[in-house]
């Protein structure tokens, strides 16, 4: 396994819609996790924060996102389905541009289907901030990045400055 540079926005490749993994590639998409899970565990111990990642961050254009929030996770083919209508806002953050905040709206809760590591199919109602979450790396999936759906022109905010919004509920907490 190998830490991977993070592309960073900008980048056009971070706006491709990533193909699905083929039953055929599962090795592939599970050695990719593995980088995944090393590149996240490098970028933690620069920035002190980072709980997801996706293969299109580190130029691979594969449906497949690598979380670790209480253990590790891997996801391949998420697909969405029964999304909440009840949304949140929140100030989300991102390994593509780590010094800035976005703020965005979020569903509250749906449902996702995906494959794991032993190509089994998996189902789960997903809330809360790990919504929120899963949200933003399926966007990556997607080609679609947290700038893009900023909730207006003043959404935008540096990590320096998160101390000085008042209120503001964030995706990330930095340790």
């Amino acid at each position: 396994m190998v830490i991977e540079d993070i592309l960073l926005l900008g980048n056009p490749q971070l706006l491709a819609r990533s193909e699905p993994v083929e039953r055929d590639e599962l090795a592939a998409a599970v050695a990719a996790g593995g980088d995944l899970a090393d590149t996240m565990a490098g970028f933690r111990k620069q920035h002190g924060w980072g709980r997801a990642i996706s293969a299109p961050q580190i130029g691979v254009s594969k449906r497949i996102i690598f979380l670790n929030v209480d253990e590790p996770w891997l996801v391949i083919n998420p697909e969405v389905s029964d999304a909440s209508e009840e949304m949140m806002e929140i100030w989300d953050d991102c390994m593509s541009f780590p010094d800035l905040l976005v703020k965005v709206r979020r569903h509250v809760s749906f449902t996702m289907t995906w494959r794991d590591e032993n190509w089994q199919t998996q189902r789960r109602r997903i809330d809360g901030l790990f919504s929120e979450l899963l949200q933003h790396e399926i966007d990556h999936l997607d080609g679609i990045l947290a700038v893009s759906r900023a909730i207006d022109g003043e959404s935008f905010a540096l990590q320096s400055e998160r101390d000085k919004i008042p209120g503001a509920v964030f995706a990330n907490n930095p340790a």
